[in-house]
């Protein structure tokens, strides 16, 4: 009997997929439990407004990651930090301290979409990753100066 799955079925498929199981599987455990529905024209056809919807909705969303992108790389920072002797810095310029600056500038991203394997500790520019999407990566410039 052909099933569609409507959760991920170990060994057997993800939600979505379409498969060939016994009749007596279909019949008394997946269709019961809620995990397949029988593969009619009817079912076919929504499994296939849902796949159009998804990939709509997944369209949309690169389209609003790579505006955002844009914006970002248009974005220049700039940071004062106290320094000692030899200008070395007090402190350091985390991630968190460049989404404030950020958000700042109407720019609302998640702290740990900042690539910053280790804090700033030093003055000068830094181009700095900002992974938005799987598919998207935006490059923040950031100047870290000492303070007057």
């Amino acid at each position: 009997m052909k099933v569609i799955l409507l959760n991920d079925i170990e060994k057997l498929g993800q939600a979505g997929d379409m498969v060939t199981v016994k009749d007596g599987y279909a019949r008394n455990f997946l269709v019961p439990t809620g995990m397949a529905v029988k593969a009619d024209p009817k079912n076919l056809r929504q499994l296939e407004a849902q796949r159009k919807a998804a990939e709509a909705r997944t369209m949309r969303e690169l389209r609003t990651h790579k505006a955002l992108a844009a914006r970002l790389a248009k974005c220049t920072l700039t940071t004062k930090v106290k320094v000692g002797e030899e200008d070395k810095m007090f402190g350091a310029v985390t991630s968190q301290d460049i989404c404030d600056m950020l958000a700042q500038q109407d720019i609302d991203i998640d702290r740990r979409t900042i690539d910053l394997p280790e804090p700033i500790k030093a003055l000068g520019v830094y181009t700095i990753p900002v992974k938005i999407h799987t598919d998207v990566e935006a490059h923040v410039t950031l100047k870290v100066i000492k303070e007057d």
